[in-house]
């Protein structure tokens, strides 16, 4: 899932003005908060814009949470302190409906220092994550079984290990038909 979104609390180390759409995406924050303000009259360096993704695990249900990572897609110097505003997340093919809503602390796991013309870095300081930080809203639609025919796939594929298993299916269920088709699958043909 992909989405886009403000990181505020910033100390000085977010976009510049040379990054317009993060004043355009602020004043369109506030627009929803019933005020109006003039994207081009706003200086602050306490705010950055940044892309938000998230991996949708198997049968992820409504409330669940999950993890996100933000990455900084102006001219932000650090994420180090920041909080990310509620912001929507997408899957690639539909834009309009949001899956997961995101928003919390942004742990970056590093820093960035620099006084008296000395500077040094650890880690990506651009880059944070959110612990639980998107909540899914809404279920995907997925599909268990195919023509009569389910398929299991191996987390790890090794092909003697889905012949082992598909084996000893067999030897259990024999009317499941159970056939490796390869190092990462077998395909089960379900009783009606």
């Amino acid at each position: 899932m992909l989405g886009y979104g403000l990181v505020v609390g910033l100390e000085g180390t977010g976009d510049s003005r040379k990054t317009p759409f993060t004043q355009t995406l602020l004043a369109n924050a506030m627009k929803n908060f019933g005020t109006m303000v003039e994207p081009g009259s706003m200086d602050s360096k306490n705010i950055a814009t940044v892309a938000i993704t998230a991996e949708l695990p198997p049968f992820a249900s409504p409330g669940n949470s999950i993890d996100i990572t933000v990455q900084s897609i102006g001219d932000a110097k650090s994420l180090q302190g920041g909080y990310l505003l509620q912001a929507p997340l997408y899957g690639a093919s539909d834009k309009d409906n949001a899956i997961a809503v995101a928003q919390g602390a942004v742990s970056i796991g590093g820093f960035n220092v620099s006084a008296g013309g000395n500077k040094i870095q650890k880690n990506h300081v651009n880059v944070g994550r959110v612990p639980g930080g998107a909540i899914v809203e809404r279920v995907i639609p997925y599909q268990v079984v195919y023509g009569g025919r389910m398929f299991v796939e191996l987390d790890e594929g090794d092909l003697t290990t889905a012949n082992r298993i598909a084996n000893r299916i067999r030897d259990l269920k024999p009317e499941f038909n159970p056939v490796s088709i390869d190092g990462g699958t077998i395909q089960l043909d379900l009783p009606s």
